[in-house]
């Protein structure tokens, strides 16, 4: 599994899954591959009903959700976020990267019925964008992946908030009260992981307390999902009140399961779709809508949200960016893929049919975005290589005498 620790071969595994899902709904094999992901898990004896289906996207991908939030938590305390100076320019690109998409849509889907999915194409997917310029950006200097790490981790945060609050209907209080002891308890517990070596407890085995962390994690997404509030943000929860050395090591532990077997089985099963025999001029406003806004969206808005936030705190901030590697952090941040899909089944709930469309979106608008990346991040990686552009040169260069690119 420790293969799947590299970003580019967690990137490929989750492409591969995504396509081998569409390409089987579509196969004779389809309509069985289809009914298993309806089939529901019922255990009356917990007031438990799931499908196959959001078992994957409501239960296994809290792990995922859980280990965006301690990587969140640990940049906000000692990372590229740990001070308003720093965070401000890769936040102001990530408002950018979802305002204007989100934008762009509501402006194709005006009428329709269709706007509440306005949040599919804000989106953007961290393993893919990292996959993708570990892949091709060899020579890309740091400055610019720790960029996007600190893009899209506020872009995470951004999407976490958006289900949290636009994707909640009813909130049971009774299930919320008992999932905030659970949550007390686990971050109490994860505190007497490994204390001290004065302490009695750091001679003691810590099977124990990590077998109680996992009921207690368990019993929190239990009762998040009884709540009405969605699942994942168990995950969000949990990561966030963990100790951080500890949950350090449980990211280390859970990443080669997340990227190896945990997303791959969620893009596999979203994109398990029967492509809609419609034509082209049948598609909803909701396709077309995602399909435009998740590439080019996150194109203009990061660009040029990340441009203007650079000429007034680009060099206060340290993290500034020249235009050309802001173009290619704003191209790898349209790939939406996993959050997006994610998305996409929680704002359509209500249509299967347009689910089903708003996946292909997703998935088409996605590949785009990947073919015009791969192609701007090996070029601009080129030019770096080459020494036309040096990689010691100044992070935000003057506007009035330094080359755009």
């Amino acid at each position: 599994m420790a293969i799947f620790r590299s970003e580019r071969y967690a990137a490929m595994l989750l492409l591969a899954a995504a396509v081998l899902g569409l390409v089987l709904a579509n196969s004779a094999v389809g309509p069985a591959l289809l009914a298993f992901k309806g089939e529901h898990l019922e255990l009356p004896w917990l007031g438990l009903d799931i499908s196959t289906g959001h078992f994957v996207s409501d239960g296994l991908l809290a792990i995922f959700f859980f280990i965006v939030a301690v990587e969140l938590k640990r940049e906000l305390a000692i990372g590229e976020l740990n001070s308003l100076s720093k965070a401000a320019l890769p936040a102001v690109a990530a408002l950018g990267g979802v305002v204007v998409p989100a934008g762009i849509y509501l402006l194709i889907t005006a009428g329709s019925g269709w706007e509440n999915g306005w949040p599919v194409p804000t989106a953007t997917d961290i393993a893919f964008a990292l996959g993708l310029l570990a892949i091709f950006g060899k020579g890309i200097p740091t400055r610019v992946r720790v960029f996007l790490m600190a893009l899209a981790v506020l872009d995470d945060l951004v999407a976490i908030l958006i289900i949290a609050f636009f994707f909640t209907s009813s909130v049971e209080l009774n299930y919320l009260g008992f999932a905030a002891v659970t949550l007390l308890l686990f971050s109490g517990v994860s505190r007497l992981l490994r204390p001290r070596s004065g302490y009695i407890l750091a001679r003691k085995p810590q099977w124990p307390l990590i077998i109680a962390m996992w009921v207690l994690a368990v019993l929190t997404w239990y009762f998040v999902f009884q709540s009405g509030v969605h699942a994942t943000i168990a995950g969000v929860l949990l990561g966030l009140v963990m100790a951080r050395r500890p949950g350090g090591r449980a990211v280390h532990t859970l990443e080669p399961y997340s990227n190896g077997i945990i997303l791959p089985l969620f893009a596999f099963s979203a994109a398990l779709v029967a492509i809609p025999a419609v034509s082209v001029s049948e598609l909803s406003p909701a396709f077309w809508g995602i399909l435009v806004a998740l590439p080019v969206g996150k194109l203009l808005g990061i660009t040029l949200a990340g441009w203007l936030g650079g000429l007034f705190a680009g060099k206060r901030s340290g993290v500034g960016l020249k235009i050309g590697d802001l173009l290619v952090v704003a191209s790898l941040g349209g790939v939406g893929f996993t959050v997006s899909l994610l998305m996409n089944e929680l704002a359509f709930a209500s249509n299967h049919e347009v689910v089903d469309e708003g996946t292909i979106a997703v998935l088409v608008g996605s590949g785009i975005a990947m073919v015009f990346s791969a192609a701007f991040v090996s070029w601009r990686a080129a030019q770096y290589r080459s020494g036309k552009i040096s990689a010691s040169a100044a992070e935000e260069p003057d506007p009035e005498t330094a080359p755009l690119f």
